[in-house]
């Protein structure tokens, strides 16, 4: 995979698609790995790369656009990288996956203090899809409550 050994972050790879991003927020899974909500939800498009991600700051918690596209610098220079690792594994599994990363505290953390834990965030998305994988064959109806 020539473009991830630039560490690139092409136009493709960038979730934009405001019905995707919808559909991210009201049939996604989400989970926190503080500083960041990292929301995913599994998709099936074709002619996409492995993983398209999108990066939110909250307007309420910074509002000169300067500290929010700081702090959106920062966390999508990481991502570019550390996804080798991250995409490496998602092709193992065979799937694609579309997944936004919310930063959450209302201070400006340094790169250094990002960095860890967004690699902790990219491990963890492939082992949620694991575990929504197993919980799916394991029992169809896990979600239905069958006590009544």
């Amino acid at each position: 995979m020539l473009e991830s050994t630039r560490y690139t972050f092409s136009k493709a790879e960038r979730l934009t698609h405001k019905t995707l991003i919808g559909e991210l927020f009201t049939h996604g899974k989400s989970f926190v790995v503080y500083p960041f909500r990292i929301v995913w939800l599994q998709t099936s498009r074709q002619n996409t790369p492995n993983a398209q991600v999108a990066i939110s700051v909250s307007k309420r918690c910074f509002k000169p656009a300067p500290k929010r596209n700081l702090l959106k610098r920062r966390i999508r220079e990481i991502y570019r990288t550390q996804k080798e690792v991250f995409y490496n594994s998602i092709e193992q599994k065979d799937t694609q996956i579309s997944f936004m990363i919310v930063y959450l505290p209302r201070t400006i953390l340094s790169t250094a203090e990002m960095k860890p834990k967004l690699q902790q965030a990219l491990q963890r998305i492939t082992k949620e899809y694991e575990k929504a994988c197993s919980n799916a064959k394991e029992s169809p109806t896990a979600n239905h409550d069958s006590s009544h």
